[in-house]
């Protein structure tokens, strides 16, 4: 017999769980709704961990999704600090970490990601960070206080923009990647060009085409970071951007079926192969009419709106997930780039505008059909981009050469 019971179990602390009950309310469900979250915080935004926040710009407050008051003027039940350590997909019950079991009629499950940790030696030294959450964050800001050479491994998201915030706060940053040039895997070679530039530019060294083989300390505490290249570089503090991995243990366990990308497996109403059971964010491996297949997406803006069609097709409304991925990354104050798809293969880059003044859409395309666009400067081609991957058809050659002039009316393309 369960403790008590709820009509909408909510499973991880992120942004998916809470727009997810945020979207129940506003769509009328009446009853009880627990979110369980292990952080200590209420879900935040938490693109601000690598940058204001890092930085001390942002009070603790500022990343939340909401005020404090908002969760009890929703009649929402947040539960931090608590995880769920079992999930029972058939009776509809789970055991909480309070040792209380909870009943449910329909639940989300949004268990995010974890870090993928380094083992290697020297990985148990003092002042090697990871960072996913403000926690995290408020432990690297610390760390680096009294430190002038901070090494970052890994060229794609969190190295760079923490190296570019750790830049703006005075230290000597140094990027170590497999890569040959930052976000190669993301956006390919020219673009990653472009990026590396703009970091060189204010500072930052990067060596490409190399990886960690150790570290080496000096009384518990990180003090060089070793090449297999054979560089050796002076580190004060080191910070870890390999990677994630979707934490599907809870889901496996409940016998949900994973998929081959690594995520659990759902439709595109982002149903569980459980009926009633749903999944949102890093887990989530969905079919997709735009991708044409079974995709999972790593990107906090991504787990935001699947939380909202998780809500909708829980409170019956049978609508598939169609929204375009968004992604973004700030480097610092040096500029923002903007980012629709992911196209997982291209065999065209169509450039629009101009690297060298800073101002670009670099469109992917495979056989002719757009399959993503980044942008540097130039967010008006964005809702363009999103009709066209939608569309999903492939484009002729004229209309190929208007995504590349810049002074084509894009409103005629695939028209």
């Amino acid at each position: 017999m369960a403790d008590r019971a709820v009509d909408y179990l909510l499973i991880g602390g992120g942004l998916a769980s809470a727009n997810c009950a945020r979207w129940l309310r506003e769509g009328g469900a009446e009853g009880d709704i627990l979110l369980v979250g292990r952080e200590p915080d209420a879900p935040y935004n938490r693109p601000d961990c690598s940058k204001g926040y890092l930085r001390g710009e942002e009070s603790r407050e500022e990343p939340l999704f909401r005020p404090g008051s908002f969760w009890e003027e929703q009649r929402i039940e947040l539960m931090t600090r608590t995880s769920v350590t079992a999930l029972n997909a058939g009776e509809r019950t789970a055991k909480l970490s309070t040792k209380e079991e909870v009943s449910f009629g329909k639940a989300l499950i949004a268990t995010g990601a974890n870090v993928r940790r380094l083992n290697v030696e020297g990985c148990e030294l003092e002042q090697i960070h990871y960072l996913r959450t403000l926690g995290n964050a408020d432990a690297i800001r610390e760390g680096v206080a009294g430190a002038e050479d901070v090494v970052l491994i890994g060229g794609s998201f969190i190295g760079c923009e923490v190296a570019a915030s750790l830049t703006m706060m005075g230290k000597r940053c140094t990027i170590v990647m497999q890569e040959e040039v930052t976000f190669e895997r993301n956006f390919g070679k020219d673009a990653g060009r472009f990026f590396q530039d703009l970091l060189e530019e204010h500072g930052v060294t990067v060596y490409a085409s190399d990886e960690l083989e150790r570290f080496e300390g000096a009384d518990g505490t990180v003090a060089r970071v070793i090449t297999r290249g054979g560089l050796e570089l002076d580190a004060q503090a080191v910070v870890v951007g390999a990677g994630v991995t979707p934490d599907v243990s809870l889901a496996q366990r409940a016998g949900l079926v994973i998929g081959e990308r690594g995520g659990v497996l759902c439709s595109s109403r982002l149903e569980s192969s459980v009926g009633g059971i749903y999944t949102a964010g890093d887990i989530c491996e969905y079919d997709s009419a735009i991708h044409g297949g079974h995709v999972r997406i790593e990107h906090w803006d991504v787990a935001f709106n699947q939380g909202r069609t998780a809500a909708r097709n829980m409170l019956g409304e049978d609508v598939p997930h169609e929204e375009v991925p968004y992604f973004f990354s700030v480097l610092g104050d040096w500029g923002e780039l903007e980012y629709v798809g992911p196209a997982y293969g291209w065999d065209e880059e169509i450039l629009r505008g101009s690297r060298e003044e800073k101002s670009f859409t670099t469109w992917y395309l495979q056989e002719g059909a757009v399959k993503a666009a980044l942008t540097f400067g130039r967010s008006d081609d964005l809702d363009h981009a999103r009709r066209l991957i939608s569309q999903g058809s492939a484009l002729g050659e004229e209309h190929r050469a208007r995504l590349g002039d810049v002074d084509a009316d894009l409103t005629t393309v695939g028209a």
